[in-house]
């Protein structure tokens, strides 16, 4: 029963890794259920055995994303031993997620995704709002132990570190992968750290 169960899961993880392909490569409106069927190898009427409808593949999109970014803040949490080594580690890692799902920047900016469907585009805002609080936190963590400004404003601040990621992944995505994102990373993280980190009192 266990084993079945495993299997139920990692053939649905299949079918939405390979909607966010399609979504990648010619956005929302191509994905149908006949499409993701013939990507993974099934029959539509197995498709619709793990899924009942395109509207909960798309559900099913959000919950991943949802678990890899969240998840990518717990790993850098634990990996890392202080806030700014944390936030470096989930600046790359968040850059490897954009790389390895090109279908992101699609889903954030495109309003296929939650058009006519408020609940999903309300479940989209509350992925992004609570990856950036998880970061908020860490700023905070950051300013309790005297390395970031006593005045920042966590939100503010949580926010500017998001943006050094998204940006980059558009230009990346618009340019068919010719923007150097690892590049313009490394050149702007300092001017991050500059904005946040506790500068040293005067002697």
């Amino acid at each position: 029963m266990a084993t079945r169960k495993l299997g139920t899961e990692v053939r649905k993880e299949q079918i939405v890794q390979a909607a966010l392909s399609l979504v990648a490569a010619k956005g929302v409106s191509s994905l149908s259920m006949a499409a993701l069927a013939n990507l993974v190898g099934l029959g539509v009427s197995s498709l619709y055995r793990h899924f009942t409808s395109k509207d909960q593949v798309l559900d099913a999109v959000i919950s991943l994303l949802r678990e890899r970014l969240l998840g990518n803040v717990r790993r850098a949490v634990e990996t890392a031993a202080t806030p700014r080594e944390q936030l470096r580690h989930l600046l790359e890692m968040h850059m490897r997620l954009i790389l390895e799902y090109q279908a992101i920047p699609r889903l954030f900016f495109s309003g296929e995704l939650y058009a006519g469907h408020q609940e999903r585009r309300e479940a989209l805002c509350g992925v992004v709002e609570g990856y950036l609080a998880e970061v908020a936190g860490i700023l905070r963590r950051g300013q309790e132990e005297g390395a970031f400004r006593p005045d920042l404003d966590l939100e503010a601040a949580a926010v500017v570190f998001l943006g050094l990621i998204q940006p980059p992944a558009i230009l990346w995505h618009l340019t068919d992968g010719k923007f150097d994102v690892g590049r313009q990373l490394e050149k702007a993280w300092p001017l991050f750290l500059a904005a946040i980190e506790a500068g040293e009192e005067p002697g």
